[in-house]
């Protein structure tokens, strides 16, 4: 009997996030949510459990180094492996704005939880992620990290400067570039993908619901021999 793939996705306990964990597991996937909160991991189970699936959460917050490591030692204990790496979560900060305006405090906070983090995760998980038949890792990235279209007046993301998300999507989508190149002997595949414009808890606004949203990171984190792309509801995104 073949065992089901498993999955962690952080950050996993709302948003777009949740349903990227429900469609992994209404796919067959063993489903890890990683969130911050015990309660909030609690109240995303049961929210699963009532569409009939199984899953099970892990402590995880991205700006404590020592939950990453102890996340990451237990799923080695109870998995052995690690099939698909969903790094999702992420944060906004409204006293994030424009180079000469943002607030420096916001900035580094978004920075720290959106790379810094994202990339101790995948340090932590990338032993277990090689024990996988085909290990998959899905960075959610956004548009407003293409510098190609940050710096193109006709695009329709030119006025939405963040100094401190912006930057740090960009970044997202340079650990991509370069986990690309240093797995490309190996049998990890490692994408960005711009779910789209999502109305969630981060927006507040957006033209998608986070169900749609978690289509096309889904759609990564199952399978395809992509690798080292940035890509989103539309097609290939600009670096």
């Amino acid at each position: 009997m073949t065992q089901p793939r498993i999955a962690l996705i952080t950050g996993g306990n709302k948003g777009i996030g949740l349903e990227i964990a429900r469609q992994l597991a209404q796919a067959g996937v063993q489903v890890i949510i990683g969130a911050r909160d015990a309660s909030r991991a609690s109240g995303a189970l049961a929210d699963l459990a009532r569409d009939g699936l199984a899953a099970e959460s892990i402590a995880l917050d991205l700006l404590d180094h020592t939950t990453i490591n102890d996340a990451a030692m237990q799923i080695g204990a109870r998995h052995g492996r690690l099939d698909i790496l969903v790094n999702n979560a992420g944060i906004f900060d409204f006293a994030d704005a424009t180079p000469s305006m943002a607030a420096i405090a916001a900035v580094r906070q978004v920075m720290e939880v959106n790379f810094i983090g994202t990339l101790a995760v995948t340090q932590a998980m990338l032993p277990l992620l090689h024990k996988a038949p085909q290990g998959r890792i899905v960075n959610l990235s956004s548009s407003l990290g293409s510098l190609t279209l940050n710096g193109d007046p006709a695009s329709p993301y030119y006025a939405n400067q963040f100094i401190g998300y912006n930057a740090s999507k960009a970044a997202t989508n340079m650990l991509t570039v370069q986990l690309h190149e240093e797995l490309k002997e190996t049998a990890i595949k490692v994408n960005s993908v711009s779910p789209g414009f999502v109305k969630t808890d981060l927006t507040g606004y957006g033209t998608m619901t986070p169900a749609e949203g978690a289509r096309l990171p889904v759609k990564y984190a199952l399978g395809g021999d992509d690798s080292g792309i940035f890509v989103e509801p539309d097609g290939m995104t600009p670096w």
